[in-house]
């Protein structure tokens, strides 16, 4: 079976148990298929892209290391974003503790891979700017709700177990927070979403070096 493609029952613990008989090549796929789910999520949090990095290997690290009190009751995705969530906001609370928060934090905006077309170039990058502008400016009870359902694509029932909420309260969330982006991008919303934040190439890479050096994996 193919290590992407594989239900939560079998394969997935297939593979959490090559990953707890210390097998390198189970690390990695798990950091790479995962990689830009909780990338989004963490960034949804915080609102920072180095940030969102760090304490997505925080995550990885804690998971890692507690392995084997996974027993397939969610999906190896949802129980990685449940530590990567906590990680995010224990991170959040402790920052807010230490310094005033500012009235909106200045995202660095993500290079994204774009058209050889100079002027569709100009226009995709200007679309994605506002998206991760209007993304960031939601209040923090919308804004990881919308990352997760709308631009992560979950489903209802997986944003809600993942947010341990009910789904009516997904479903309230979402269309307020919806309500907001697009009063903030009128009709500009669309496929462009799915490109939003992302989380592949060298900036993958990088984090699955990082993620395997902790864990002892040298090449």
């Amino acid at each position: 079976m193919s290590a992407t493609v594989m239900p939560a029952a079998s394969g997935e613990m297939q593979l959490v148990g090559r990953a707890l008989a210390r097998e390198g090549g189970a690390f990695s796929t798990i950091v790479k298929m995962h990689n830009q789910r909780l990338y989004r999520i963490a960034r949804s949090v915080v609102r920072n892209d180095s940030e969102a990095e760090d304490i997505v290997q925080e995550a990885y690290v804690r998971a890692f290391a507690h392995l084997g009190d996974f027993r397939g009751e969610s999906s190896l995705a949802t129980w990685l974003s449940r530590i990567v969530i906590n990680e995010a906001l224990g991170r959040l609370r402790k920052t807010r503790r230490t310094v005033a928060m500012p009235q909106r934090l200045q995202a660095e905006i993500i290079k994204f891979p774009l058209s050889d077309d100079p002027e569709r170039t100009m226009a995709q990058r200007q679309i994605l700017e506002l998206v991760e502008r209007a993304t960031d400016r939601l209040p923090d009870v919308y804004r990881t709700v919308f990352v997760a359902r709308v631009i992560e694509g979950l489903s209802i029932e997986e944003t809600a177990e993942l947010l341990d909420v009910r789904p009516e309260t997904v479903k309230t969330r979402l269309h307020r927070a919806r309500v907001l982006v697009r009063k903030a991008l009128a009709d500009q919303i669309g496929p462009v979403l799915l490109d939003a934040f992302p989380f592949a190439g060298r900036r993958c890479e990088r984090l699955t070096a990082a993620v395997m050096q902790r864990l002892g994996f040298t090449n």
